[in-house]
């Protein structure tokens, strides 16, 4: 898995989940900005990396800001300025930082042995199809993105997620070029709740290098989500879904259509499909490639494999 972030209380759920789980081989982590800039999303990835004593796996420096090059809105309501809630990392350096284009590399070693997840916006994964091209980018065995809303409200505005609502541009760009994409929307991962019975189960015992940021950053998250929804019992780490749609997709009920991202003002961000019970082909020709959209998920599985994966034992490196 080369795994594309921005951490991000969510996304940083996201990393531990892939470093614990036993089936997920982690080659690379590109990081960007989103929820928090690009230099504190690195720290971020550098520390969980650290702790896990997977110092081994590469970190690749990706976007900045969005492809139109504005100003980006960050959200420390949800995560904290830092972006890990009440964590105040220590102060790390990235030596072996790499540049972007050496992930190329990475995926002519692995090709079709190789799965993309993006969690985060998609400016970065859409500068790898700019600067690698269909030829390349295509040659993994598929992409699991994080992001949209399908049928529902979005939660930037009454129509956008925040992924596509951040970068428009390079979300239609992937819809546009991605071969075999996976989407796990916004009204789908919604209902990933973890709630404080699951976190003191994860925590009652120190499984791991990740057990004591659990219960703090948790707490943080499902605080900031309880102050716009106060009948919300936990918090849903959207993130996480994306990665058990790779590796549990048979917990997944897909459906696949022809996808694109709405780049005008008015509509910013909203992701469009046709639901209607006769599809237009005249809509499938203008719209183009069939991706697969998550629309519903067993919750119970989900649980199951959140409490299993992040209770797992890891040797002392």
């Amino acid at each position: 898995m080369l795994l594309f972030t921005d951490p991000g209380i969510d996304d940083a759920m996201a990393v531990m989940f892939a470093l614990l789980r036993p089936d997920i081989e982690l080659v690379g982590i590109v990081t960007g900005y989103g929820n928090v800039d690009l230099e504190q999303a690195t720290e971020n990835v550098t520390y969980l990396l650290k702790l896990a004593g997977r110092e081994d796996v590469p970190v690749f420096a990706g976007a900045h800001f969005p492809l139109s090059g504005e100003l980006v809105t960050f959200y420390p309501e949800f995560h904290g300025k830092g972006g890990l809630g009440p964590i105040e990392i220590p102060e790390t350096t990235q030596d072996q930082l790499l540049n972007f284009t050496d992930l190329f590399d990475l995926i002519e070693t692995h090709q079709n042995e190789l799965t993309i997840i993006d969690v985060g916006r998609l400016t970065s994964l859409a500068m790898a199809y700019n600067l690698g091209g269909d030829e390349v980018m295509n040659k993994v065995n598929g992409i699991f993105l994080m992001g949209g809303a399908f049928l529902a409200p979005g939660n930037v505005t009454p129509l956008a997620e925040a992924n596509f609502y951040g970068d428009p541009i390079a979300a239609n760009l992937v819809m546009e070029r991605a071969e075999n994409l996976v989407i796990v929307p916004l009204n789908v991962t919604e209902h990933a709740l973890v709630n404080d019975s699951m976190i003191a189960e994860v925590t009652k015992e120190g499984f791991n290098a990740f057990t004591s940021l659990l219960e703090p950053i948790y707490q943080f998250y499902a605080d900031a989500y309880q102050q716009i929804v106060p009948e919300m019992e936990g918090a849903p780490f959207h993130d996480v879904l994306a990665l058990l749609a790779y590796t549990n997709p048979d917990a997944f009920t897909f459906i696949k259509k022809p996808v694109s991202v709405s780049t005008a003002p008015e509509t910013r961000g909203q992701s469009i499909s046709d639901f209607r019970p006769v599809e237009s082909a005249e809509f499938e020709q203008e719209v183009g490639k069939d991706h697969w959209i998550a629309m519903d998920f067993n919750y119970k599985k989900f649980a199951k494999e959140f409490i299993e994966t992040m209770k797992t034992v890891v040797e002392e490196p």
